[in-house]
């Protein structure tokens, strides 16, 4: 059963599981539910705990012996099997299998695990666990859902947040959730009367906020001019290379060209989209971006991608950051003023 880590808590009042997933890149959110999982076990007296890390050479063997071996202090037990960002190969899938089927009656077995993408989740060890158990998946928090995973945070501390301070909060510490949490932590200690406005944020609040080079190029295909102004200025102040921007941007500029002549050929969008292997999620971008795109657009864009890796190169004249906004607001729909170049 897959479970969002916001359910979690009401899930666990009512009922423990014997085999509990956590599994995503979203550190803070996989230790508060791992975290929250040994609290419940020890509430209902599973009182020893014992684990085993996955690591080069690991025995699969040892899950089974460890389930089946008596316990020494406690008749009952929780299991811990920490897998990181390991691949269990054949044999952990087997034992990992051959567990689900037959789960140790005196224990709760705990596995965390790192990222596991959407091929992973369809092995016969990953759905073997999902059907048996409890799956939780720590993934990011994306920008357009922070609001309201902060607003409930700050919520559940008692304070009582005004739209506009959960926004300013929100673009301060985008892409970094430990930073939110603290920043939350601190503010339900330091805020005496429980009211949150913008004045008390930008107050009390640095900008910890930290963008990847998809971000920016997604804030583009959506046409958030302002966003990705604010992305390629955090990009640039954490001293990531213009050319990864540029090849990012370059990549998805070659889609929508791809997408924009067969659709220009006379062939449906959908078709195209489904041609070029466009993920589901990232469809309603696309769509998007197309709505505002011509095919000489989409051209326009390919010449400055190319302009930008001259530059970068020193093989051309021109500031690679300030054309590389040029560019992205372009991808938004807006075109710059003379004299407004400036990163």
């Amino acid at each position: 059963m897959r479970l969002p880590p916001d359910k979690l808590a009401a899930h666990l009042c009512k009922t423990l599981a014997r085999i509990y997933l956590v599994f995503g890149e979203e550190t803070l959110l996989a230790q508060e539910a791992a975290d929250a999982i040994r609290a419940a076990a020890r509430e209902r007296g599973y009182s020893e705990r014992e684990g085993l890390t996955v690591e080069t050479g690991f025995n699969w063997n040892a899950l089974q012996q460890l389930a089946s071996s008596p316990s020494l202090f406690a008749s009952r037990r929780l299991l811990e099997l920490r897998i990181g960002d390991a691949k269990p190969g054949d044999a952990g899938s087997k034992a990992l299998i051959t567990y689900a089927a037959r789960p140790a009656e005196d224990a709760v077995l705990l596995i965390t695990v790192g990222k596991v993408d959407w091929q992973a989740q369809k092995s016969r060890w990953f759905t073997a666990l999902d059907e048996a158990g409890v799956a939780i998946p720590a993934l990011p928090v994306d920008a357009r859902q922070l609001p309201a995973w902060i607003e409930r945070r700050l919520r559940d501390k008692g304070l009582h947040p005004a739209p506009e301070a959960v926004t300013l909060l929100s673009e301060r510490v985008e892409g970094n959730l430990l930073a939110a949490a603290q920043e939350i932590e601190k503010l339900a200690l330091t805020v005496n009367d429980r009211s949150l406005t913008v004045e008390t944020i930008l107050a009390a609040v640095g900008d910890s906020a930290r963008f990847s080079i998809y971000d920016f190029v997604d804030a583009a295909l959506l046409g958030d001019a302002e966003r990705v102004v604010r992305i390629l200025d955090g990009l640039r102040g954490e001293g990531i290379e213009p050319v990864l921007v540029n090849w990012a941007l370059h990549r998805e500029v070659r889609t929508l060209h791809s997408l924009a002549f067969a659709r220009a050929g006379g062939q449906s969008l959908e078709a195209a989209l489904n041609a070029n292997k466009i993920w589901e999620k990232r469809k309603p971008l696309v769509r998007q971006a197309l709505q505002r795109l011509t095919l000489t657009d989409c051209r326009r864009l390919l010449r400055e991608c190319s302009h930008i890796d001259r530059c970068i190169k020193g093989a051309e004249i021109g500031a690679p950051w300030d054309e590389l906004l040029t560019a992205g607001l372009r991808l938004t729909g807006r075109e710059l003023l003379p004299g407004e170049k400036s990163l």
